[in-house]
């Protein structure tokens, strides 16, 4: 696929949360990331409008181990008083990540916008840079970092479970799908049934998981109206610095 990238992803902790266990105030990580906590950590690298991200594999390159800790949370029905919580994070999660885009067909706006090549290598030199907005593993205390991959290097390094056969991991929360992807005027929280082979994680589309419809939603309406081009801004500097060398 020739719009196709890959990079590494770790960091000291992650916290991929279940919401299942959210209902007593704690949090517990899946033993996996989700497709869109992946999905947000390539759109914390290059994010556009024009584009939309499909996570197609994760390599699982560390041991799944937790490692639970104690928390202090804000009681905001009592404010002099805080809450006790543990939160369960994985350790030393490391991942392997393919990824690609697909122009958003919800946004023919921004058609001149639609060059493959160059959204490529934006994305291959944002990555090299390690992103241009934080990196997390889950949630905004597991700060994360990220590191290229070249083609023929994916999938050289051993990973821990790459000779483990196949891993089941039950039906989990795959991502949420918005309305300006989808066009529709509500959000859907998409789930799905996963596993892994060998330790690569391969994520069906969006569009083929279990979908269960949620908050009602309209999509985001950019305007181009405050927008001027380089060429007009260019332009009134020059203009500008004319005048100020004659004065």
């Amino acid at each position: 696929m020739r719009n196709q990238i890959a990079f590494r992803v770790w960091g000291d902790f992650g916290l991929f949360t279940d919401p299942l266990t959210k209902i007593g105030g704690e949090k517990m990580s899946y033993q996996i990331p989700t497709y869109q906590a992946l999905k947000g950590i390539t759109e914390s690298i290059y994010w556009k409008p024009t584009l939309i991200y499909y996570i197609d594999e994760v390599r699982i390159m560390n041991p799944i181990q937790t490692e639970s800790k104690g928390v202090r949370l804000m009681n905001y029905n009592q404010s002099s008083k805080n809450d006790l919580a543990y939160y369960t994070y994985l350790r030393n999660p490391e991942y392997e990540v393919k990824v690609h885009f697909e122009f958003n067909r919800q946004r023919p706006d921004l058609k001149n916008d639609w060059d493959e090549n160059k959204h490529y290598e934006i994305l291959k030199r944002c990555i090299k840079a390690g992103g241009r907005r934080d990196i997390f593993l889950g949630t905004r205390e597991c700060q994360a970092y990220v590191e290229y991959i070249k083609p023929d290097d994916y999938g050289v390094k051993e990973g821990y479970y790459d000779c483990d056969g196949e891993l089941l991991f039950g039906m989990m929360v795959h991502g949420i799908s918005y309305p300006d992807e989808t066009g529709l005027d509500h959000m859907q929280v998409n789930l799905w049934e996963a596993k892994a082979e060998n330790g690569r994680i391969r994520f069906c589309r969006p569009e083929a998981c279990i979908k269960k419809n949620i908050n009602e939603m309209q999509m985001k309406n950019f305007t181009l109206e405050k927008i001027e081009s380089v060429d007009k801004l260019y332009s009134e500097i020059v203009e500008s610095e004319v005048k100020r060398g004659g004065g």
